[in-house]
């Protein structure tokens, strides 16, 4: 056995511990794949748009330009009933010609003011609400990157989308267009009332008398409609959960000809959602109609009392239709309100869900724990028990120490507990008792990012990112050279297939890398962890899904990789881990033998049958 401290720079001058290598995480707990759909929890409305706020707040030079602009329009608007009023009074009536040529120039000037401020409002605030949810989006990806593997096993990835692109783009539509025309409607709505009041308080009290119906009106249908909204975020993410899962799931749909069942099925969630969406739609699409309706009985009102005002000289003809028009300002701005009012129930909807991952616990805390800058490898699990649930064990009372450089094997039936050891070394979950131990240093108060950093994987799930081949490779360690990363494909014999792409090394990957083969994937990720160069190194049948040849290059170079280091190998097929100086067999979540091939194949126990099991099927195979 070599001595840990001998362990070779294989060619790369990278020091272990600069990145985490290989995969994100095993992601192997229980409810892998589409997972629980999390229940929508109302929340505190108040204090989601004090959050919302926060985020505002930080663009404030924008937000006062909106304000003065805002302020500014509604100020022109509401100046122009009252000069059409005098238009009436001091120059249509009397027949001054003069007076109503300036008045009219006036007034066209006030109008082509009122149309250039409100396109700067709208600019200005259309830059605040891009930046606003830019930051809040970028807040909710950082918060992604946070959270444990053990959170992803369980919501649905779709719907994870779903709360980063729909949820936020509803608060996005609702900062473009509510904040400047809810700020609108209150100036406006005050402006009016208190011109109408200086014109005419008689027929001011006559425009309030269906103020109480609109309010009644409102607090009605926008009740209904924010709980069919917030259905209907839910149902939607629900819809993106699947059709994400489908389109991955191709293959296999095919394979199995459930093209037709899966169809059903997304007719059905769609159905739902269908059904919600409806109700939320025609719910708030009542109130304009309701609003409008009311509008015109106020209108009608006014117009027939304030008739007879003037009949009887009470008021003048101009005023009269200046209080027409401003109970139009003063009716419009509560439709707004009432209107707004229901995009901003559906902001709120998506924004609690945004703030639900938000407010998930970070598998980072704000303290940060020891680092190990010179691993020496030695690992002891010392009586470990875990649950992926709290009322069921998957490993109880495992001890074994692996000693610096040595190359363990982990062996067993499907569900046994392989993964899992692996999962708990890596921190992707946390023991329920025992302790866990790198170099005597108990792993719970290490640094996680340091943690892992000592940890190279190569899993049998081979995952790359889009970009070319020299950025995946470089994933491993990101102030690696061109050299290095050239080194580190040709020692995980993936230069020959790199070299008869058109683009070499800067060849760029399609979606999930679908224009490589699995195989050669899988000689990237080996790569990857070759350039890491890391202490503890972790192989999940990684040269399962290349062919013999291929095969045999890469054990060639995981033996250099593995050399010095401590080394963990998942092994599916018993022939590639007889060199190992240690198998564990698990089985049950337990380990039921321990010891070199030699040592287990005489104990005629488990591992015996399994490779005999193994042994007659390969016979049979190369006989067939």
């Amino acid at each position: 056995m070599s001595s840990p401290n001998s362990r070779p720079p294989i060619g790369l001058p990278g020091q272990p511990g600069s990145m985490n290598t290989g995969m994100r995480g095993p992601g192997m707990g229980p409810g892998s794949g589409r997972g629980t759909m999390p229940k929508i929890r109302a929340k505190n409305r108040t204090a989601t748009l004090r959050r919302l706020w926060t985020y505002l707040n930080r663009q404030r030079k924008g937000l006062i330009t909106v304000y003065l602009f805002t302020v500014l329009s509604a100020i022109v608007s509401l100046i122009g009933p009252y000069l059409l009023g005098k238009v009436i009074d001091m120059a249509i009536i009397p027949g001054d010609w003069d007076m109503l040529v300036r008045l009219s120039l006036l007034l066209l000037g006030l109008y082509l003011l009122g149309s250039i401020v409100s396109w700067v409002q709208a600019y200005v605030m259309t830059g605040v609400s891009q930046q606003t949810v830019s930051e809040l989006r970028r807040d909710l990806f950082s918060r992604y990157q946070e959270l444990p593997v053990g959170f992803f096993d369980t919501h649905a990835t779709g719907e994870l989308m779903s709360r980063a692109t729909n949820d936020i783009d509803n608060v996005s539509n609702t900062l473009n267009q509510s904040v400047t025309q809810l700020l609108n409607s209150l100036i406006t709505l005050s402006g009016s009332l208190i011109i109408m009041i200086m014109l005419n308080i008689p027929l001011t009290l006559v425009a309030m008398l269906t103020v109480p119906l609109v309010l009644l009106a409102t607090r009605r249908i926008a009740g209904l409609s924010r709980t069919y909204f917030k259905n209907q975020q839910q149902h939607l993410g629900e819809l993106n959960g699947f059709i994400e899962e489908s389109i991955g799931g191709q293959k296999v749909i095919k394979q199995y000809g459930r093209e037709k069942t899966e169809t059903e099925r997304f007719r059905g969630i769609s159905n739902n959602l269908n059904r919600v969406g409806i109700k939320a739609q025609i719910t708030s699409g009542l109130v304009g109609p309701t609003m409008n309706m009311i509008s015109n009985l106020d209108y009608a009102l006014i117009a027939g009392i304030g008739g007879w005002m003037a009949f009887h000289g009470m008021a003048t003809v101009g005023i009269i239709v200046s209080f027409l028009n401003y109970s139009k300002q003063f009716g419009r701005p509560i439709a707004e309100l009432a209107d707004q009012y229901n995009m901003i129930q559906s902001a709120i909807a998506g924004a609690e869900r945004v703030f639900e991952i938000m407010d998930e616990a970070s598998e980072y805390p704000e303290s940060t724990g020891e680092r190990l800058d010179h691993v020496q490898g030695k690992v002891v699990f010392d009586n470990v028990s875990f649950g992926y649930q709290p009322d069921s064990l998957n490993l109880s009372g495992v001890t074994f120490t692996a000693q610096p450089g040595e190359k363990i094997a982990l062996v067993g039936p499907t569900g046994a507990g392989k993964t899992t050891i692996i999962n708990l070394l890596t921190r992707f979950y946390e023991i329920q008792s025992g302790t866990i131990s790198i170099d005597d240093h108990n792993i719970r108060k290490l640094d996680k990012n340091a943690l892992r950093s000592q940890i190279g994987m190569v899993l049998q799930d081979a995952h790359v990112f889009s970009g070319t081949i020299r950025e995946n490779i470089r994933f491993g360690r990101l102030d690696a050279t061109d050299k290095e990363v050239e080194e580190a494909a040709r020692l995980a014999s993936a230069d020959g297939f790199i070299a008869r792409l058109p683009h070499g090394l800067d060849t760029v990957l399609s979606a999930e890398g679908s224009n490589l083969s699995h195989g050669q994937r899988q000689l990237l990720t080996i790569a990857r962890a070759i350039l890491a160069n890391p202490a503890i190194l972790i192989l999940d049948e990684a040269t399962s899904s290349v062919d013999t040849r291929t095969e045999m290059h890469i054990q060639q170079g995981m033996k250099r990789l593995m050399q010095g280091r401590t080394s963990f190998v998942i092994a599916h097929r018993l022939s590639t881990i007889r060199d190992a100086d240690r198998i564990l067999v698990i089985q049950k979540g337990q380990i039921a033998e321990q010891g070199s091939h030699e040592q287990l194949l005489s104990l005629q126990g488990v591992y015996h049958d399994l490779y005999e099991s193994q042994f007659r099927k390969s016979m049979q195979s190369d006989v067939s």
